[in-house]
């Protein structure tokens, strides 16, 4: 018998135990943290499970079914062109517009298929990090500096953040190169603009259907929102046909799958995500059990979504009975948080950076909870900081990338974020 694992079985039954027995059950706050942390996650399910993950996992098992490792290497590998591939990933988010759990399907994808460590971190820092809309509006509510300081900042920190992971473990990158060189090329199932059109689409339907929504009635934004679930239907069709052609998937399937998306939109036309549902229901059903690049496209999909949805919930329910909802409280209370982040002291940057990491931000949401608090008092150098860390990080988050690379370049990554949002944001509240 091992002893040292019996006694860690034994250690978490009495940990499990000893918080049922002593559980708060009946105090307001607990209570409450409790009501948070059920509300949090039955919003994060309605709001972004279906327009935001379902996509990403399909897009991250496509990296696995349709691109080599050898081409992912040659663009993001440990030898690839720094200025190329650190350039690509660090401007990223003002394509995605994701927010910090809808990207991580996408980094896994990457990574696993043998992305250098330095941009699939660069990568998973910009993606949610360097969106245009929120920048915009962060410019608009909180001021053209601040907005200009976290454009910067962002695009700054995703190649300086990614650059650091990379040296930091760089006897593994470079273990990883070496072995990576020695698999064969294999060779191409279609041409790459093939590829390119496939990826593009599936882009495009994620980007257009989270296209998030803004105040103003007139303008770029407020013209494409006005449109976008057409768009949206526009880029599906294309999908489906491409589907058709290329994949060979079964033609009776596709188009029960086209005529059952239409009718739930037709029918119940103020709640989109019904049909998106639809579609991604019939997309399982078209490539589930097919030969080929079909299955292992659907197998790859599923692989990911086992792997990542359950921590993705679980660290959701965490985040909110901890800290709440926007404007409701978990078991800390928001007036600690107000108060930790008044003035331009370190401490309060510290606190604001950490914050932000822990706290899950959907995509534009961190812009209205910082007017408030700078409403109370906060600082723009705290301000700065969290905007700078709070997007790209969160508790659901970290639990995920944890499954990726492992603790130490998760705590790495966290520890750089946080660092350097603290220092900028030092350094900012210090200047202005």
């Amino acid at each position: 018998m091992d002893q040292k694992k019996e006694f860690t079985v034994l250690a978490w039954m009495a940990a499990v135990f000893a918080a049922v027995y002593f559980m708060p059950l009946g105090t307001p706050r607990f209570d409450g943290a409790v009501a948070e942390a059920l509300a949090l996650t039955k919003w994060y399910a309605q709001e972004h499970v279906i327009l935001c993950l379902l996509p990403a996992f399909w897009i991250a098992g496509a990296i696995g079914a349709f691109v080599s490792q050898q081409s992912v290497m040659k663009y993001f590998g440990p030898n690839a062109p720094k200025v190329a591939s650190y350039g690509v990933a660090s401007v990223s988010g003002t394509i995605l517009a994701v927010c910090s759990c809808t990207v991580l399907p996408l980094f896994s994808g990457i990574y696993r298929m043998g992305a250098g460590l330095g941009p699939a971190t660069a990568f998973l820092y910009s993606g949610p990090a360097i969106n245009a809309l929120a920048i915009i509006l962060t410019a608009k509510i909180l001021g053209m500096q601040i907005g200009i300081a976290r454009a910067a900042g962002a695009v700054v920190f995703s190649i300086v953040i990614g650059a650091l992971m990379h040296w930091l473990f760089r006897h593994e990158e470079k273990a990883k190169a070496i072995k990576m060189a020695e698999l064969p090329e294999p060779p191409a199932a279609r041409p790459l603009w093939k590829t390119a059109v496939f990826f593009g689409l599936m882009v495009a339907i994620l980007v257009f259907a989270n296209w998030g929504h803004t105040d103003e009635t007139t303008g770029f934004f407020a013209a494409v929102y006005a449109v976008k679930w057409w768009l949206t239907s526009a880029f599906a069709a294309a999908f489906g046909v491409v589907l058709w052609r290329w994949l060979k998937l079964s033609t009776v399937r596709l188009a029960l799958t086209a005529l059952a998306t239409a009718g739930a939109a037709l029918l119940l036309p103020a709640h989109p995500t019904l049909a998106v549902l639809v579609a991604v229901a019939g997309l399982a059903w078209c490539t589930a059990g097919q030969e080929g690049e079909a299955g292992e496209w659907f197998t790859q999909s599923w692989d990911n979504a086992k792997q990542i949805f359950p921590l993705l919930i679980g660290g959701v329910l965490v985040a909110g009975l901890l800290l709440g909802r926007p404007g409701h409280e978990g078991l800390i209370p928001n007036e600690w948080i107000a108060r930790s982040v008044g003035g331009n002291s370190f401490g309060a940057n510290l606190f604001a950076s950490v914050a932000g990491a822990l706290m899950y931000f959907a995509t534009l949401t961190e812009v209205p909870i910082l007017q408030g608090l700078m409403g109370s008092g906060m600082g723009e150098g705290p301000a700065l900081a969290l905007l700078l860390s709070g997007p790209a990080l969160s508790l659901p988050s970290m639990i995920v990338i944890n499954s990726v690379m492992g603790p130490k370049k998760t705590a790495a990554y966290v520890a750089l974020i946080v660092v350097f949002s603290t220092l900028v944001g030092w350094g900012y509240g210090a200047l202005v």
